[in-house]
């Protein structure tokens, strides 16, 4: 009876961790998705901006602005440490080893968004104050904590 308890204890255990590393790679999976499709959004969000505010639509390009700002600061929770490899990720390892770095160019990257609604329609030249504060941003994450492609 004993051994019995035994080995239907150490079913359970290997069971629950086997349930566990499940439920961690989909959750891993998910936060790596995640990532991936607010970078994809921000880009393409970016592109109507430019679009919006070349046209001198800045109502709509402002509100997306604010959209990319949000989120910024929804990427800076989806990098735990057990998001670094897997699921195609393109983010490299340097994110992990400058964590402070990191957040604090997707805190500015989100605090330039917000600055480019209050100077957008002013601006002399749309395609340098964009330049500045919104494509600056994508070239520094790009250019350092993106794998080439």
């Amino acid at each position: 009876m004993i051994q019995k308890i035994k080995i239907i204890k150490s079913l359970i255990i290997i069971f629950s961790l086997i349930f566990t590393f499940s439920a961690n790679a989909e959750t891993v999976e998910e936060i790596i998705k995640a990532r991936k499709a607010l970078f994809s959004k921000n880009y393409s969000t970016a592109k109507r901006v430019q679009a919006l505010s070349s046209k001198g639509d800045f109502d709509r390009a402002k509100e997306l602005m604010i959209e990319m700002s949000e989120n910024y600061k929804t990427l800076l929770g989806l990098f735990p440490e057990n998001t670094k490899e897997g699921f195609k990720t393109e983010s490299l390892p340097i994110i992990w080893e400058e964590k402070d770095a990191f957040n604090a160019l997707m805190q500015k990257s989100s605090d330039n968004m917000i600055k480019l609604t209050s100077v957008i329609e002013d601006s002399d030249d749309i395609r340098a104050t964009l330049r500045e504060f919104m494509w600056s941003s994508c070239k520094a994450c790009h250019s350092k904590y993106r794998m080439p492609h």
